[in-house]
């Protein structure tokens, strides 16, 4: 009964990875139809404090209005002993360049799931996000983007949205 009683006093956080996941899905597919989108992708790159390594993907919608976006993210990062997911809400502004280049810029909030590797403590906080990234439109991107709270401080990303 004890062990029992134990279970109910705190989710883990895969439990709440979990719950957190299927939100995020639930707001992915509520997005206008697949005529409208522009397409989901892949992204890694690298972040400090922590420094880890990170992989994950987003979606980027058409625009909303003018060339306002709406591109959920959700990054998985590992090392500096602790894993960090991250679910981003995001929103981005694209701008084009030239012919076959575009830069975007933007922010959203976040929240992140932090797990101590071997420590307990297991924590959800949230996150703030700024970002700027020049993209080819095939679907080649480089981002930079700088975080606040418990978002990790700085990630360098490159990916690519399929189309």
């Amino acid at each position: 009964m004890k062990k029992l009683l134990a279970c109910r006093e705190k989710p883990t956080w895969r439990a709440v990875l979990i719950v957190l996941a299927a939100g995020w899905i639930a707001v992915v597919g509520s997005a206008p139809s697949a005529s409208a989108q522009d397409g989901g992708g892949v992204r890694a790159g690298l972040s400090a404090n922590p420094d880890q390594f990170f992989i994950g993907g987003h979606y980027v919608t058409k625009p909303l209005w003018d060339r306002l976006r709406f591109q959920p993210t959700v990054e998985a990062g590992f090392g500096d002993d602790r894993t960090v997911v991250a679910f981003g809400m995001e929103f981005g502004y694209w701008m084009p360049i030239s012919a076959g280049w575009q830069a975007y810029v933007g922010g959203g909030p976040a929240m992140n799931l932090i797990s101590g590797n071997g420590r307990n403590g297991d924590d959800v906080g949230p996150g703030l996000n700024v970002f700027a990234g020049i993209g080819l439109r095939s679907g080649l991107f480089f981002e930079m983007k700088v975080g606040a709270f418990d978002s990790p401080d700085f990630k360098l990303a490159a990916g690519y949205t399929f189309r």
